[in-house]
């Protein structure tokens, strides 16, 4: 039983590890930093950490090996950090023939509303807009899949951020953006600009 166990655990734990490091590829970094850097430091620092507890749980519970130990703090560690790093695939409708710049505003939505206006315009909740890094799936009102048409922001980074402030009212949009080029313009950001204080609804700002 208790060979099972270890067997068991250590399995997990790889199997978690092994799917953590390809999640890092997608993740976007932090300032210079790219996000595989930033998240094979914390592995690191999870499989550092480990032994220390693991030799303190064995301490107290007699029975338990210290690589049984090992493997599920390993294991609940990556589940934990696998959850960190989870970004949903947004299914985003935009209107037919509709090109330039989409903003999903950070708003007090209960439910994402992902199908556009005719100025690109949609509203997350707070949890979909912290968690969202992911390049989303983007069709026309027609089915029409438009992924070969969007521009990310940079080649590390598909979303990029965006506060606006409303002067008026002093409220901040924060806004996760990308753009949507014509046929003729594949892969070139267009540098397309709206001026969301004049087209956002402002009783969904957050």
């Amino acid at each position: 039983m208790k060979r099972k166990t270890l067997i068991i655990s250590a399995l997990v734990s790889l199997g978690l590890l092994v799917t953590l490091l390809i999640k890092l590829i997608r993740v976007p970094g932090g300032m210079i930093l790219p996000g595989w850097f930033l998240g094979g430091m914390m592995i690191i620092l999870i499989l550092l950490a480990a032994p220390v507890l693991a030799w303190l749980i064995k301490l107290i519970v007699k029975r338990l090996s210290f690589w049984t130990a090992y493997f599920i703090l390993t294991a609940i560690a990556f589940m934990a950090f696998h959850y960190q790093l989870y970004s949903p695939t947004l299914k985003i409708i935009v209107p037919e023939n509709y090109t330039g710049e989409v903003n999903l505003i950070k708003s007090n939505v209960a439910d994402n509303i992902l199908r556009l206006d005719s100025n690109g315009i949609g509203y997350l909740n707070e949890w979909t807009f912290n968690k969202v890094y992911s390049k989303p799936i983007v069709l026309d009102s027609k089915g029409n899949d438009l992924t070969e048409q969007l521009v990310g922001f940079n080649p590390s980074t598909f979303w990029g951020l965006r506060t606006t402030t409303l002067f008026d009212s002093n409220k901040e949009i924060k806004t996760k953006t990308f753009d949507i080029a014509p046929n003729d313009k594949i892969g070139e950001k267009q540098y397309y600009h709206i001026n969301l204080s004049e087209v956002v609804d402002r009783k969904k700002i957050k």
